[in-house]
C-alpha cells in the first residue's frame, strides 16, 4: 500500500508500483484534476517540525492575527485564545459560555478578524461562528425527541470588541442567529473577503446517511421570501453564505430562483475549506462521501450538484440514494454505505440535468466497481476509502522572502490522512496544473493552517483526538499531537525521492477469543432496542449507524470491538460510555447510558434475556463481555 503518497487501493484495483509514481512528477501537465490517490507525489521541500503548544480543546480555526499572534478558536473549550508564535504562550481573549458542542462537529468554529483591526480606525472587531441552545426559538426541527441534546442547537455569527488594553474581546452582537446546526457536517468556517463581505459554509447536516439517513438532504433547496422575512434559515443548509459586516443581505447578492438572500452559492456537503486569492477568487475545499472530496471555486449563485453529483458527473463510484424515500419505511431498514437495498431510490449523476459548477480538483476520484472494504482496515472502512477528509484551504502566493516554487498554490489540511496536500495552480488561479504533493504525514488530523509574514513558516492546528490513518497502517485513535499548533520552516529542497512505503498489516486472522472469567452479560431486549433509539440520537453521527461505519469515532461492533473488550467486564463498558460524548460526558441519564451499553452488547453477539441491566453498580463488575 502506497500509504506515504495517499493510496488506499481495494483489492479489485490495479497496484502501482514506485518508478512509476516517480515518473507522475517530471511531467505534471499530464494529469487531469480529476486524477486518482495514486497520482500524489511526495513533497521535495524541506521543512523543520517543532510543536508550538499543545493541549487545546479543538483547535479548528487558526490565522494570524495584526497583533503579530496566531488567533485561535477552540471547539469545545469554548475560548477564543491568542498564541504567541514565539514562545507558544496562550492569552484567553474570551470564553464564550454561550457556545453548546454536543457532538463531534459542532461548538466554536470559524473565525474572522476585520481587516481594520488594530489599525486606529474603531473597527476592532472579531466575527465567530458557533452552535448554541435557543429554546426561545422552538425546536430544531429535524431533532424532535426533547431529550436530544440538539432539540435546540442552533448556528450563529456574532461580532465581538477587541481591547488591545487588556487583550480581551466583549461586547459580542449577534449579526445571524437561529441558522441550523446538528450533530454531522456543520463546516462553519468563517472569512472576510476582499470585497468586505463575511463570507461562511454551512454543510447539510450529515443527511441522507448514518443516524441521520432518514432525513433528506436539503442541499438544493433555496431560501423562499416569506421564510426570510419570518428570519427563518432552515434553507442554508448545504451553502455558502454572504453577508454583510452587520449580518444584513449584500444588495449585490445573487438572486437565486427569484429570492436574494444570504446564499451565495448552493448544493455543498461539507465545505469546511474557504478562502481568497489576492484577485478576490474565493476557493472552498469540501468533504465527499466516499470519493471526491472537492476544491471548488465558488462563483455567485452557482450550484455545486450535491447530492446529485460527487466530484465530477462521470458516473465513477457513487449514486445517490434516497434512503427517506424508501418503499419499505426507512425507520424498518438499516443504512449501509456499502449495500444500498432495493427499495431505497437511486439515481445515477446522468439523471441530473440542471447546470453546475464542477470542481477544479477531486481528493480523489475512482472507477466504478471500486473495492471499499479494505480488510487492512479491519472494519474501519471509511479510513481505506479514496476520500482524505479536506478541512480547510488556503491560497499560497508569491511572496519575496518565500518558499521558492510555491508562486501559485493552495494548501490542503486533511483529517483522515494526517498531512497538507499542496495543488499547484495556474498563474490565474482558476485551474489545478499538475499533480498534488503531501507534506508532514504523521499519526493527526490536520484541522487548519497559518502562514507567517516571512513566508517561509506554516502553522497547523492538529485535532486533540479522533480516527486516521496510521504511519503504521490502517486506523489509529492515538493522535500524536494532541490539540497542537505545528510549526514547519522551509529549510531548503530535498532530492524527490518517494518516501519508502509504509508497512502493510497483513489481512486479519480469525483467532479463538479467550473465553470470559465471569458469567456472560444480561439485559432485556426492550432495554437493547431503547439504547439503539438512543445510540442512534446520541452516537451514531461519530461511530455510524452500523456501529462499524462512523467517520469520527472507532467502531463498536465486529473484530475491532472485542478485540478491545472482549473478556472485559461490563462494568467498564459502561464506565467508557459515560465519557461520551467526548464535549459533554455524562451527559445522559445513567440509564440511556445502561440501554446503550445493552445495545451494543446485543449486536456484538450477547443474549438478550428477562433481567435488566442495571445503570451501574457492582453487579456490572461481575459480569464479562463475550
Amino acid at each position: 500500500m502506497l500509504r506515504a503518497l495517499g493510496l488506499q487501493m481495494g483489492e479489485n484495483m490495479n497496484r502501482f508500483d514506485l518508478a512509476g509514481i516517480t515518473i507522475l512528477a517530471l511531467f505534471p501537465g499530464g494529469l487531469a484534476a480529476q486524477s486518482g490517490p495514486e497520482s500524489v507525489i511526495r513533497g521535495t521541500k524541506q521543512f523543520s517540525k517543532s510543536v508550538l503548544t499543545s493541549g487545546l480543546a479543538g483547535p479548528w480555526e487558526i490565522t494570524w492575527g495584526p497583533d503579530n499572534m496566531l488567533w485561535v478558536t477552540e471547539r469545545t473549550g469554548k475560548r477564543i485564545t491568542r498564541v504567541n508564535p514565539s514562545s507558544g504562550q496562550r492569552t484567553v481573549a474570551i470564553t464564550i459560555d454561550e457556545v453548546s458542542a454536543p457532538g463531534a462537529q459542532d461548538g466554536l468554529l470559524g473565525l474572522a478578524l476585520h481587516p481594520e483591526l488594530l489599525k486606529g480606525t474603531g473597527n476592532d472587531f472579531v466575527y465567530a461562528a458557533y452552535s448554541y441552545i435557543d429554546q426561545a426559538r422552538g425546536p430544531n426541527p429535524e431533532f424532535a425527541d426533547p431529550r436530544s441534546p440538539y432539540h435546540f442547537l442552533y448556528t450563529k455569527i456574532v461580532r465581538l470588541t477587541y481591547s488591545a488594553a487588556s487583550g480581551t474581546l466583549s461586547s459580542p452582537v449577534n449579526l445571524i442567529a437561529g441558522m441550523p446546526a446538528g450533530n454531522d457536517h456543520q463546516a462553519g468556517r468563517l472569512k472576510i473577503g476582499p470585497d468586505r463581505k463575511l463570507y461562511m459554509t454551512k454543510g447539510d447536516q450529515g443527511n441522507d446517511q448514518l443516524g441521520n439517513y432518514c432525513t433528506p438532504i436539503q442541499s438544493q433547496r433555496l431560501p423562499t421570501q416569506e421564510e426570510l422575512s419570518e428570519s427563518n434559515y432552515i434553507a442554508y443548509v448545504g451553502k455558502s453564505l454572504r453577508l454583510n459586516l452587520d449580518g444584513s443581505i449584500p444588495a449585490d447578492n445573487p438572486v437565486i430562483n427569484g429570492v436574494r438572500s444570504h446564499t451565495f452559492t448552493y448544493g455543498h456537503r461539507n465545505p469546511q475549506g474557504l478562502d481568497f486569492g489576492p484577485d478576490g477568487t474565493v476557493y472552498s475545499s469540501e468533504h465527499g462521501p466516499k470519493t471526491d472530496d472537492e476544491i471548488n471555486i465558488l462563483k455567485p449563485g452557482a450550484n455545486y450538484g450535491w447530492p446529485h453529483v460527487a466530484g465530477f458527473k462521470d458516473g465513477k463510484a457513487y449514486e445517490y440514494a434516497r434512503w427517506a424515500e424508501s418503499s419499505t419505511p426507512c425507520s424498518q431498514i438499516r443504512f449501509s454505505d456499502i449495500a444500498i437495498p432495493a427499495s431505497v431510490p437511486r439515481e445515477p449523476e446522468s439523471a441530473f440535468t440542471k447546470p453546475f459548477a464542477e470542481p477544479i480538483a477531486t481528493m480523489f476520484t475512482v472507477p466504478a466497481g471500486y473495492n471499499f472494504q479494505d480488510p487492512v482496515c479491519r472494519g474501519n472502512d471509511f479510513i481505506c476509502w479514496p476520500t482524505v477528509g479536506a478541512s480547510s484551504v488556503e491560497y499560497y502566493g508569491p511572496k519575496q522572502s518565500g518558499i521558492p516554487g510555491w508562486d501559485h498554490v493552495l494548501f490542503v489540511t486533511t483529517l483522515k490522512r494526517g498531512s497538507l496536500y499542496v495543488a499547484p495552480l495556474a498563474a490565474d488561479g482558476q485551474t489545478v496544473t499538475g499533480p498534488m504533493s503531501r507534506y508532514f504525514q504523521s499519526d493527526n488530523r490536520y484541522r487548519d493552517t497559518a502562514v507567517n509574514p516571512d513566508g517561509r513558516t506554516l502553522y497547523i492546528a492538529a485535532d486533540p483526538d479522533g480516527q486516521a490513518e496510521s504511519m503504521a497502517g490502517g486506523a489509529t485513535q492515538q493522535m500524536q499531537d494532541r490539540g497542537a499548533i505545528l510549526v514547519f520552516t522551509y529549510t531548503g529542497e530535498g532530492t524527490g525521492v518517494p518516501v519508502t512505503e509504509a508497512p502493510k498489516p497483513s489481512a486479519p486472522k480469525s483467532v479463538a477469543a479467550a473465553k470470559p472469567a465471569g458469567p456472560p452479560p444480561q439485559f432485556a431486549a426492550v432495554q437493547a432496542a431503547e439504547g439503539r433509539t438512543a445510540y442512534n440520537a446520541n452516537c451514531a453521527a461519530c461511530h455510524g449507524n452500523t456501529l462499524t461505519n462512523g467517520t469520527f469515532a472507532p467502531p463498536l461492533a465486529g473484530e475491532s470491538f472485542k478485540g478491545l473488550w472482549s473478556g472485559q467486564t461490563v462494568k467498564s463498558l459502561y464506565d467508557k460510555a459515560r465519557t461520551m460524548p467526548p464535549a459533554s460526558p455524562a451527559s445522559l441519564p445513567d440509564a440511556t447510558y445502561a440501554n446503550i451499553v445493552a445495545y451494543l452488547l446485543e449486536t456484538n453477539g450477547a443474549s438478550a434475556g428477562n433481567t435488566p441491566l442495571p445503570a451501574g453498580g457492582a453487579v456490572l463488575e461481575r459480569m464479562n463481555i463475550p
